[in-house]
């Protein structure tokens, strides 16, 4: 019995790679690499960033994407614009194709494939009083309200913005 616990209690001997004293580091490298080259898969992200030294995992690299606010755009993930602010939507314009309400309190933007977490940051981001939150997928985004006077609000605010 005593041999079975020791058993138990062995320390690991390959931990996990660790990187999060040096996760700004990484997320740099992260932005550049995504500035420089068209990548449209984390595994690739994760090979790049062990090239340039950087210990990296799945996980890690996803945490960073959502960090830097990463969108991916159709087959590339796109850095923000830093040039616009968050409620600079003259950029993000042309990728919503329509606009529709469902039930008194819940407002649904199509956009073209992959644009939608863009378009929901900067909705986020602008921090508008009558939205209660958003959920996005690849091409379609949920905008709660409080009620349908600030769905209203909402929709006519969306109406200026996108023309839709």
């Amino acid at each position: 019995m005593h041999h079975a616990r020791h058993f138990m209690q062995a320390p690991n001997r390959n931990p996990p790679p660790t990187d999060n004293g040096n996760a700004p580091a990484r997320r740099a490298a992260l932005a550049k690499i995504i500035r420089e080259q068209a990548v449209g898969r984390q595994t690739e992200l994760v090979a790049m960033l062990r090239k340039h030294g950087h210990v990296a995992t799945q996980s890690s690299v996803s945490r960073d994407l959502r960090e830097l606010g990463v969108a991916k755009m159709g087959d590339r993930y796109v850095l923000p614009d830093a040039s616009a602010s968050p409620s600079d939507f003259s950029t993000l314009r042309q990728f919503v194709s329509a606009r529709f309400t469902a039930g008194t309190n819940l407002t649904v933007l199509k956009t073209t494939v992959g644009a939608a977490q863009s378009v929901a940051v900067a909705i986020d981001s602008a921090r508008w009083p009558e939205v209660v939150g958003t959920l996005s997928g690849d091409d379609t985004i949920f905008i709660a309200t409080a009620g349908a006077l600030e769905q209203r609000q909402l929709g006519e605010r969306l109406f200026a913005i996108f023309g839709r």
